[in-house]
């Protein structure tokens, strides 16, 4: 049995370790969270050691049946192209003139450095270090990968809210930026996450503006509804100052090692990114008064630049609202100090939602309604998930490019005026509609309002229908008509005949047409 690292057994525990006790016996009694899909692979076994010839040919004579090996020679990592996961790995490589090709269930790679530099290699990739005693671990490794395995889905993708691109113009990339396993790509105006070589850290949810990717593995639904237990079985056995202490597998040994004190509860995750803005902002409403996340030194550096960036956001916001004190730490190897902020004084009671924009607003208004401080705007770093679009009104000309990109219905039009208007609650910051727009008449400005506004469409900018003069029918706005008049002047096609732009499509042709007829007799 695993020792509980939430109970030190050296000394009685005083009122807070009770309150604790009692918080992660009710946390026991949660049920479990519902099963998600699975990911299968079959290995048969078939191993491809690549690396120079003698390398190469001494640790193969070491591999055990029923593996069965292919060698291949090369001296530099462009005489080969190497792709896949366990059971569908592919390699092309080229042996003096010859050129080969295979397909394996296994790689051993023995380059140095290895051919694939990523931070989460694919499951059945094995790049041991050149010592003796690394490669011989990972052989023996190798020697236990056969037959079926399977692994969890982690994630759940929502393609409609996805805010990748439009129209071959690229919003957000934040997901394929950090994912340290390459298992995300572009996919036209949609992504595509592998599930073979996702790992489950969950860093690509945590820094989706719109949650069109989130953890599934569990979702934030079950663990907000576990925190909410146990902070509100902590309050209610008399536990004072709770803070949160969250954790991978491999951050055992750590806590193990120097206990947590009595008024800290450790919660295990299957990664420390997996959990982001809206379950700290929601364990803050509910009580707790400081969020740790431990890492362990193992993770890619990019996911820790990922969580401070998004624990300034948080903390700025509760700053701004008077929340007094550091709310948040992210500690490697061991918790130097735990943080301690103020919190509200009426816990909230709202359950986390797996949609990460509804639980937001729910932790958000929340944190605002019992503020010591409630301002209007709270000014946010580069890079936050909330904002305005700003849209200068002397350069738009009602084109609605940037309804047609907008992936949060935060920009719309009317169906019965030239009228833009926006919802900044839905405004995401992904930036499609300024890369659309043609003008460069929207600016991006990061910002968390609380005016009622927020919810509501504010026209932005308006101007009147432009009547075709021809047969009256609207067909644009006199802005557009304006400004296609400035541009299009000299155009041979219109100079002779300026008034063809102030006709409609149709009226245009059959002027057109008139003025080449020939005569008739």
């Amino acid at each position: 049995m695993s020792k509980d690292l939430n109970m030190d057994m050296s000394a009685l525990p005083g009122a807070n370790g009770l309150a604790r006790a009692a918080a992660l016996a009710a946390a026991a009694a949660l049920p479990d969270p519902d099963p998600v899909p699975t990911v299968s692979y079959r290995s048969e076994g078939r191993v491809l050691v690549v690396g120079c010839a003698a390398d190469v040919v001494r640790w193969t004579d070491t591999i055990p049946a029923p593996l069965v090996a292919s060698m291949a020679f090369i001296r530099t990592h462009e005489d080969i192209a190497l792709a896949g996961h366990l059971g569908a790995f592919f390699a092309r490589w080229r042996n003096g003139s010859a050129t080969l090709e295979g397909t394996f269930d296994l790689v051993l790679d023995l380059c140095d450095p290895p051919l694939l530099n990523r931070a989460d290699p694919p499951f059945g990739y094995f790049a041991p270090a050149p010592a003796e005693e690394a490669r011989a671990a990972a052989i023996g490794e190798l020697s236990a990968m056969t037959g079926l395995f399977e692994k969890p889905k982690y994630f759940a993708y929502k393609e409609r809210t996805c805010a990748h691109s439009r129209n071959r113009k690229t919003g957000c990339t934040a997901c394929i930026d950090i994912c340290s396993a390459r298992a995300i790509a572009s996919d036209g105006d949609k992504i595509k996450v592998d599930p073979y070589l996702c790992k489950g850290c969950g860093a690509c949810t945590t820094v989706c503006p719109s949650g069109a990717i989130s953890y599934a593995y569990p979702g934030a639904a079950y663990t907000g509804a576990r925190l909410r237990t146990l902070l509100a079985a902590y309050a209610s056995a008399g536990g004072t100052d709770p803070v949160l202490v969250f954790h991978a597998e491999e951050g055992r040994a750590l806590l193990e090692a120097d206990p947590l004190p009595d008024h800290a509860i450790a919660i295990e995750l299957h990664h420390i990114a997996s959990v982001g803005l809206e379950v700290w902002l929601s364990a803050i409403a509910y009580g707790a008064t400081g969020i740790v996340l431990l890492a362990t030194g193992r993770e890619s550096p990019a996911y820790l630049d990922a969580l401070r960036g998004q624990m300034t956001i948080a903390q700025t916001v509760l700053r701004e609202l008077g929340y007094a004190g550091r709310h948040f730490a992210l500690s490697t190897g061991t918790i130097a100090a735990l943080p301690k902020g103020e919190v509200p004084q009426a816990r909230a009671t709202y359950h986390v939602a797996n949609d990460k924009r509804n639980t937001l607003d729910f932790a958000l208004t929340h944190l605002h309604t019992h503020a010591p401080f409630q301002p209007q705007d709270i000014g946010l770093p580069p890079g936050a998930p909330f904002g305005q679009a700003r849209v200068d009104s002397t350069r738009c000309s009602l084109c609605m490019s940037c309804v047609g990109v907008c992936p949060s219905s935060a920009l719309m039009d009317s169906p019965s005026h030239p009228r833009l208007s926006f919802v900044e609650q839905n405004c995401i910051q992904c930036g499609l509609c300024a890369a659309t727009c043609p003008e460069d008449a929207i600016t991006l400005v990061p910002r968390l309002t609380f005016t009622p506004e927020r919810r509501q469409a504010v026209v932005v900018h308006e101007t009147q229908p432009f009547n075709c003069i021809s047969c009256g029918k609207p067909f644009g706005t006199l802005l557009m008509v304006e400004r296609m008049l400035e541009r299009l002047a000299g155009h041979a096609a219109f100079s002779a005949h300026p008034e063809r732009l102030k006709m409609c499509g149709d009226c245009r042709v059959v002027a057109m047409m008139q003025s080449s007829a020939p005569p008739s007799i």
